[in-house]
């Protein structure tokens, strides 16, 4: 059984363990390892998340599979981007979930309950980014009907920026 929860701040410590553990699979290789080390550990500690959830414009939210955190989503409500003529837009930054869930429809659940609130929320659609080479979030987005719109260069560090699409998907 599943549920989706808002994260709090006493969720940060079990939060940033599961972001270490799902960004190693996806971006592990797409930079030198040290400057994938430095980014987990710049992004990634509990310090960082618990600024992240005390911020009310980061809505995080958790999805659980028989009790256990199996992924968690961010969305920023109201952030435009350059590629995206709409206003009212949602921000999707993370949608991260732990390789022992894949195969079990729990990404697609927690998209839809993010697209869900963000409609609610007046908003008109709903963009992220991915790296060009994730081409199982890309496969899974293009499922979802987002198209690509543009690209972006997501810096990992001083020497090293990944390239990655904006991708929409319009309400």
């Amino acid at each position: 059984m599943q549920n989706i929860t808002k994260a709090k701040i006493k969720d940060a410590k079990e939060l940033a363990q599961l972001a270490k553990n799902s960004f190693l699979p996806a971006h592990g290789h797409s930079a030198p390892k040290e400057d994938i080390n430095n980014y987990i550990l710049a992004n990634f500690d509990e310090a960082n998340f618990i600024t992240e959830l005390s911020d009310p414009k980061n809505l995080y939210y958790c999805i659980y599979y028989n009790n256990m955190l199996a992924g968690y989503s961010k969305i920023t409500l109201n952030t435009p981007n350059k590629n995206i003529i709409s206003e009212n837009v949602t921000y999707l930054s993370r949608l991260y979930l732990l390789e022992e869930f894949y195969g079990l429809d729990l990404g697609k659940e927690l998209f839809n309950f993010n697209i869900k609130f963000s409609k609610k929320q007046q908003q008109n659609g709903i963009w992220l980014a991915v790296w060009v080479e994730n081409y199982r979030a890309i496969s899974f987005y293009k499922k979802m009907g987002f198209t690509i719109v543009g690209s972006h260069d997501y810096k990992i560090s001083e020497t090293h920026s990944n390239p990655n699409h904006i991708m929409y998907l319009p309400f």
